[in-house]
C-alpha cells in the first residue's frame, strides 16, 4: 500500500456521505464554471469559479488539478454533441443539407459560449498537430465537402477550410452580449451559406491558409 492511502480502501461504506458532498461540490463547480465561461470566456479566474459554486479554491483544485480538467468538464457535453453533429451530417444522404446543419449548428454553439473555440483546443490541444484525430476530422470535412459540390449544390471553388474561416468570423461576434451574439451568428452564417451555393457569384479569390489551431484566441 503506498504512503498515504491507509484512509481509503476501508471506509466504503462510512465515507458515503462525504462522498456524496464531494459529487454535490464538483457539480456545482462544473455549473459554475460552464456558466463562467460562456460568459468571460476560459480564462476567467478559477478563484471566481470557486466563489460562484460556493466552496473554497482548495475544494475546487482538488476536485479539478488544471484549468484543462475543469474545461474539460464544463464543455463535455458540447464537444460530445460536436462529434455527433459531425456524424448525422455524414450519414446524410444530402450533402448540402449536412454541411449546412453542421456549420449553423457549430456557429450556434460557439455564438452561445465565449470559451467554445478555446475549450475545444483545451480539451484536445493535440488536435492542432498532424495526429490521427485531426486528420480523421480533416478527412472527414474534405468528403462532405466533396459529396455536396458532386451533387451540384456546393460552388466548385469552396474549400473545406472555408468551414474554418468562417468560424473565425463567426468568433469575433461571440464579444457581443449573448442575445446579439446569437442573433448576428445566425445571419452571418446564413451569408455565408448563400455565397457557398453552387453558381451564387464570381469566382473566390485562394483559400485562406487557416485551420483547427486559429481558433484558438489568446
Amino acid at each position: 500500500m503506498r504512503t498515504g492511502d491507509s484512509h481509503i480502501g476501508p471506509d466504503h461504506g462510512a465515507d458515503e456521505g462525504l462522498r456524496s458532498d464531494a459529487r454535490a461540490n464538483r457539480e456545482r463547480l462544473v455549473d459554475a464554471a460552464r456558466a463562467a465561461f460562456a460568459t468571460h470566456g476560459v480564462d476567467v479566474p478559477l478563484s471566481t469559479i470557486a466563489r460562484r459554486a460556493g466552496v473554497s479554491p482548495a475544494t475546487l483544485y482538488r476536485r479539478f488539478p488544471t484549468r484543462t480538467s475543469l474545461v474539460a468538464s464544463a464543455f463535455a457535453e458540447q464537444l460530445s454533441e460536436c462529434s455527433a453533429l459531425l456524424s448525422t451530417a455524414l450519414a446524410d444522404p444530402d450533402a448540402w443539407r449536412g454541411l449546412c446543419g453542421l456549420i449553423d449548428a457549430v456557429c450556434s454553439m460557439q455564438a452561445r459560449s465565449r470559451g467554445f473555440s478555446s475549450a475545444f483546443l483545451a480539451l484536445y490541444p493535440t488536435m492542432v498537430e498532424a495526429d490521427e484525430p485531426r486528420r480523421q476530422a480533416e478527412q472527414d470535412l474534405l468528403d462532405l465537402v466533396d459529396r455536396a459540390k458532386r451533387s451540384g449544390a456546393l460552388r466548385a471553388d469552396f474549400d473545406h477550410t472555408d468551414i474554418y474561416l468562417i468560424m473565425l468570423a463567426n468568433d469575433g461576434v461571440v464579444a457581443r452580449s449573448p442575445q446579439t451574439a446569437v442573433v448576428a451568428s445566425r445571419r452571418l452564417v446564413a451569408y455565408f451559406l448563400q455565397a457557398a451555393r453552387a453558381g451564387s457569384g464570381l469566382p473566390l479569390p485562394p483559400p485562406a491558409q487557416v485551420g483547427i489551431s486559429d481558433l484558438l484566441s489568446e
